[in-house]
């Protein structure tokens, strides 16, 4: 994270946004979102996912994508794996982090990925290994990622203890980093504050933690701004709201990237992001939605008057 920066805003738009819509972007379309939100100051992006395109066509175009987005300057590309073979397809594409998704929920991670969480973490254990094969400088950042951290809707509640055992294995097994996400929006925000404070009590404060929440029922940046008070300071979030688990019944939007950006801003911290830049990538992101909806109330209400961004404060 840059000196300049107080908060990290990962846009996942262009992954979890576009799975869960019919809607299939052109690779062109992609890209030049994608090159807008990083001039408007996003400084990382999860560009695309590596699975079958005949489970989610709309990513079958996630290499050239990663191709493409490696050359915006100061860029850090980001994509999700479910599998060794995604895996080994990202690390090869060069893209600088691969998240590797596995749920807390044994139901949800069968549903999702086909796999037990036995499978599942075995199979990290052989990406970490390839990883360290053909990267033996560890350049490409392996994250651990936790669905269903909070819960699900095939078994409920997930119990905190469920959650530690598995960030633990994960980074006994070689995690760089640890994604904790509320996958169908199950959260409250004295959950939230209260899981990542037995997280940073369990793994310590060394480890980076990156939080990624929905807001099924309204409450996505309450849960934010939990996790903030806990001591994160990487969040997940999808401009226009777009997203949410395609396997997951029930499930909504993630958090609208323009309305956590003024959120974190007005309160003082610093995103590097431009507002009005990203309002212009949001109109550039519309136009080839072919009218599916999208969420958010600061594009409706704007800023309030006097309001100055920290990241614009002198």
């Amino acid at each position: 994270m840059g000196d300049n920066i107080d908060v990290l805003v990962h846009e996942v738009g262009p992954r979890d946004g576009l799975q869960s819509i019919k809607t299939i972007f052109p690779t062109q379309a992609k890209l030049d979102w994608i090159k807008s939100e990083a001039a408007a100051g996003v400084p990382q992006i999860q560009v695309g996912s590596f699975v079958r395109p005949d489970l989610l066509p709309q990513m079958a175009d996630t290499a050239e994508v990663v191709r493409q987005s490696l050359e915006i300057p100061d860029l850090t590309v980001a994509v999700l794996v479910p599998n060794l073979k995604g895996a080994q397809n990202a690390i090869l594409s060069g893209a600088h982090q691969i998240g590797v998704v596995m749920s807390v929920s044994q139901a949800h991670n069968k549903s999702n990925i086909n796999r037990t969480i036995a499978e599942s973490l075995e199979d990290f254990r052989k990406i970490i290994e390839y990883r360290n094969q053909v990267d033996p400088e560890r350049k490409t950042v392996i994250s651990g990622g936790l669905a269903t951290s909070f819960g699900c809707t095939i078994s409920g509640p997930a119990p905190v203890r469920d959650v530690m055992w598995q960030a633990e294995q994960l980074l006994k097994l070689g995690a760089d980093r640890l994604s904790i996400a509320d996958t169908v929006g199950f959260a409250n925000p004295r959950q939230v504050k209260d899981l990542f404070d037995e997280l940073y009590r369990t793994i310590g404060k060394d480890v980076p933690v990156g939080a990624h929440f929905h807001d099924t029922r309204g409450l996505g940046l309450a849960n934010a701004f939990a996790a903030l008070e806990a001591g994160v300071r990487e969040l997940d979030s999808c401009l226009g709201g777009l997203g949410g688990c395609p396997y997951a019944p029930g499930a909504s939007g993630n958090i609208v990237t323009e309305d956590l950006v003024f959120m974190l801003e007005s309160g003082g911290m610093k995103t590097g992001i431009d507002l009005d830049a990203l309002m212009e990538t949001r109109e550039l992101m519309i136009h080839h939605l072919n009218g599916e909806p999208t969420q958010g109330t600061f594009v409706t209400a704007g800023p309030p008057l006097g309001f100055v961004a920290a990241s614009n404060a002198a």
